[in-house]
């Protein structure tokens, strides 16, 4: 017996609805960091940890919001029509979820950033610290050396 396919896997059409309800609702860090590099229109990421995270280290180009701040300060730091990039610690913190929840009934189109923080420091993606921007090595674990590719 297969524990795999015990469940047998869904039908295609009903697949493709899923996969693609999971990517409307849900972005990853190399795709975020592209965004960010290339500076594309319309998107601001936000920090929804609170202000010791923040200072920790942040992703350059983040608007910090904490959680508990989305509704009373959204509007005067995302503007309207924007679509915005939740990201909290991690895949083991829920706050990107809290927060990209806040933004939708504020009216905000919203994905979260799934990895959070942390895989984007997994990644060797670039931190903003108060005394200023650093990387980690990239942990093959969970990105690939530098001589090799996803091509996901």
């Amino acid at each position: 017996m297969s524990y795999t396919l015990s469940v047998p896997p869904a039908d295609p059409a009903v697949a493709a609805a899923h996969f693609l309800d999971r990517l409307t609702f849900s972005t990853d860090v190399s795709d975020v960091h592209a965004d960010l590099t290339a500076r594309v229109p319309g998107l601001v990421v936000v920090d929804s940890r609170g202000p010791d995270a923040w200072r920790q280290g942040h992703l350059p180009g983040a608007v910090h919001l904490p959680t508990a701040e989305i509704a009373t300060r959204a509007a005067e730091l995302v503007p309207a029509g924007t679509a915005v990039v939740t990201y909290c610690w991690g895949p083991g913190c829920n706050g990107a979820t809290r927060a990209a929840l806040e933004f939708a009934r504020l009216g905000y189109r919203v994905k979260e950033m799934l990895g959070g923080y942390e895989y984007w420091v997994r990644e060797g993606l670039p931190v903003r610290t108060p005394s200023g921007e650093t990387r980690r090595p990239v942990d093959d674990l969970t990105a690939p050396r530098a001589t090799a590719r996803c091509d996901c």
